[in-house]
């Protein structure tokens, strides 16, 4: 028998503000039961739990997310992204097309926008 990953689990200091956020990114509900002020909110089809805790992010990520947009371009995705209340952490975007941004969402925490199936396969 083996395990599965249940839900990948992002430390906050206001778990239902930063699940709003990533709802937002990610176009899925936050659970249905979850509340502002709740310690733990769940984006369940996207298998991510956002918790509080009571320090804040000092160092960079060990893990991060990174999203390909499936309806627009890359480029497009990182001003809608910014829009909703991310910051351009790294343009590590080339003349070419290639690359990806680093942004980070409103508690710091870094993530890649990369190019869509698209604009890859163009």
């Amino acid at each position: 028998m083996t395990s599965v990953i249940r839900h990948t689990t992002v430390d906050s200091t206001d778990a239902y503000a930063l699940a709003q956020f990533w709802s937002k990114v990610l176009d899925l509900p936050v659970h249905e039961d979850d509340r502002p002020g709740d310690e733990e909110v769940l984006i369940e089809e996207a298998k991510v739990l956002f918790i509080n805790v009571p320090e804040a992010k000092t160092v960079k990520n060990r893990l991060h997310f990174c999203l390909q947009p499936e309806d627009r371009s890359r480029d497009e995705e990182i001003d809608r992204v910014l829009a909703l209340g991310a910051t351009l952490q790294a343009d590590r975007r080339n003349p070419d097309g290639t690359g990806w941004a680093v942004l980070a969402d409103p508690e710091g925490n870094e993530f890649c926008v990369l190019r869509s199936a698209t604009e890859r396969a163009g």
